[in-house]
């Protein structure tokens, strides 16, 4: 080999590649954790929200007066439920039987028998029905909640839920 004929040796490159991968390596943590936090606090924040907001728009689609109705199906079955009927709760840890419904991984509503959580349920919806603050007359105000059961491993701070409120008022 003549002097003047400059390059890489064998060696030179397998170092190069060595502190690539210590590069590489060091970064992988961070890429994953960049993917999980888009999972909960994009993807399932966003369902969340748009199933909380379904659940609302179920509920103020009845008439005031409406409490028989149930609400756990799509359509509301004209009958046994509780409809407007004042009651329920958004506490995840205390769900209210007639005032919580489940869906599985894909949004789709999932039966539910006697109250108790079915078998691959991934959003679970919890509503109130309340009376507005005193003061006013002929109003409900109806609150909806979701959350997930589970949420992408890695994720950072609270699990996804939503919470939307909307006041239904008597007609005239």
């Amino acid at each position: 080999m003549r002097a003047t004929e400059h390059g890489f040796t064998l060696i030179e490159t397998m170092i190069a590649l060595g502190l690539l991968l210590i590069v590489a390596v060091g970064v992988l943590p961070m890429g994953l954790i960049a993917v999980n936090t888009t999972e909960n606090q994009g993807h399932l924040n966003a369902r969340v929200a748009e199933y909380a907001q379904d659940k609302l728009e179920q509920l103020m689609s009845l008439s005031y007066g409406n409490v028989i109705a149930d609400t756990r199906v799509f359509p509301a079955n004209p009958t046994g439920g509780s409809g407007l009927t004042f009651g329920g709760g958004v506490n995840p840890a205390a769900p209210v039987d007639l005032y919580v419904d489940y869906l599985d991984a894909d949004g789709t509503l999932l039966p539910s028998v006697g109250g108790a959580p079915p078998a691959g349920w991934f959003y679970q919806r919890l509503w109130a029905i309340t009376a507005a603050p005193s003061g006013t007359a002929n109003l409900k105000l109806l609150t909806v909640t979701v959350i997930v059961q589970s949420a992408a491993a890695g994720g950072s701070g609270q699990m996804p839920q939503a919470t939307v409120a909307a006041l239904k008022t008597a007609p005239f």
